[in-house]
């Protein structure tokens, strides 16, 4: 998206349809994307490279909508010599579309993903081609262990793994149910973290189908990246941190 610091939408004209329908509008560019990168996956030609373009691809068809973005920090991971750990709050199905074009031309990326993602209808082949660490969201100790060693092996595959702590996404952000799992992999695999807050309501999560709910245009979307941290002792300020870094992000943002 940027070699910058940061990237913020410049101004564009939108078009008629996408200010009346922006749904309409947007979803069909999103599923043409999916279905495009789908087949490359089932093919086994889904590179890094098309993850990067589909991902971006993403980011202009929200922006022809009228959505703006605004991402910052980005020097937090850019100039990292190692892998890490990100960790951050969940808000809607964008972030999990919109972080690759944001981190993977830096670093190598595998998602922490709920089981639903690895056999949703065409997206399944893109995300299964990624690589991404699998739970069920269902039973916390398998969900652990599952997180602990295939996360180890990413990191020293020198892959970076991004991890959404909370049971689910929600637009409002609940300590209680953010938990270390984050933590307890960077410990182990004496990796640093990086923390990132995001808002990121603009794509709204539906009703009867989550992934597919209101695109809001009046909604600016926010992704802050918070400078990279070493785990001491058992981890428990980092945590506490993460958690003051993302509510103060989004009391700013709001």
């Amino acid at each position: 998206m940027t070699t910058q610091d940061t990237y913020r939408t410049p101004e564009r004209k939108i078009l008629p349809f996408a200010r009346w329908a922006p749904g309409w509008a947007f979803y069909t560019k999103m599923v043409s994307i999916v279905w495009r990168a789908s087949r490359w996956a089932k093919k086994g030609e889904y590179t890094s490279e098309k993850w990067i373009r589909s991902s971006v691809g993403i980011v202009r068809a929200l922006e022809s909508v009228g959505v703006k973005f605004e991402v910052e920090n980005l020097t937090a991971f850019k100039k990292l010599q190692s892998p890490c750990v990100f960790i951050g709050n969940h808000m809607s199905t964008l972030e999990t579309f919109v972080l690759p074009c944001i981190i993977r031309p830096y670093l190598e990326i595998a998602f922490v993903v709920k089981e639903d993602l690895v056999k949703y209808p065409f997206f399944k082949h893109v995300m299964i081609s990624t690589d991404p660490i699998v739970v069920t969201r269902t039973d916390a100790r398998s969900d652990l262990r599952a997180v602990l060693d295939r996360g180890q092996e990413r990191l020293r595959r020198n892959i970076s793994v991004i991890i959404f702590p909370q049971k689910t996404r929600t637009v409002d952000f609940n300590p209680k149910q953010f938990n270390t799992i984050g933590i307890k992999l960077a410990k182990r695999a004496g990796t640093p973290i990086v923390p990132f807050a995001l808002k990121t309501n603009a794509w709204g999560n539906g009703r009867r189908i989550k992934d597919f709910g209101k695109i809001d245009p009046s909604k600016t979307v926010h992704i802050r990246f918070g400078d990279p941290m070493t785990i001491k002792n058992h981890g428990k300020e980092e945590h506490e941190f993460i958690i003051r870094f993302i509510q103060d992000k989004l009391r700013t943002w709001a």
